[in-house]
């Protein structure tokens, strides 16, 4: 893994700023509970959650709006050519990743319009940039693509098949924030 990408979770805390926060354990069933309300169509198990903060729990932040989870923000080191296909559990990251995959940002509906959304990927973004990976990439679904466009994400090729249970809008984007890697 890339030196400098979130290798703690203090290192988490310390840079990422309030209202958001590192995800625990003890916030799995209330961001499963998010994602059903915000994606009802795009159903994930508790268990993907779960899978994602076990592997990877620097990417996992937590959005406490008022006092209360009200969004959450999930991304990995991850292969460009292979976007996940929905509802996937993970066995382990790739040794060699190439681009950090923003997995899901859902935010409950009171949450929204404040902006939170744009604080984490701001964040998010700033964080993969130092890391060294040269890219970050994710799957917009539900007409969110102009959102991720205002940041400089860019339509990208992926497989039909790893889109097809994201729904007929969904994109596979990309932001390229660092060097392209050379060819070995």
């Amino acid at each position: 893994m890339p030196a400098g990408l979130w290798v703690t979770e203090r290192e988490q805390i310390v840079k990422l700023q309030p209202p958001w926060r590192a995800m625990s354990s003890a916030d799995i069933d209330v961001i499963h509970a998010i994602s059903r309300a915000v994606h009802p169509m795009l159903p994930e198990d508790r268990e993907v959650f779960a899978n994602r903060l076990d592997l990877y729990p620097g990417g996992m932040h937590v959005l406490e709006a008022d006092g209360t989870p009200s969004g959450y923000c999930v991304g990995h080191p991850w292969c460009r050519e292979k976007p996940l296909p929905l509802d996937s559990l993970v066995e382990r990251l790739p040794d060699a990743p190439d681009t950090f995959y923003l997995h899901d940002l859902a935010l409950l509906p009171a949450a929204r319009g404040r902006g939170f959304a744009d604080s984490v990927v701001e964040y998010t973004i700033a964080r993969v940039a130092e890391s060294g990976l040269p890219e970050l990439s994710l799957i917009a679904v539900g007409g969110s693509a102009p959102f991720w466009e205002k940041f400089g994400f860019r339509q990208s090729v992926a497989q039909p098949d790893k889109l097809a249970g994201y729904g007929e809008d969904a994109r596979y984007l990309t932001l390229v924030v660092g060097p392209e890697p050379t060819p070995e």
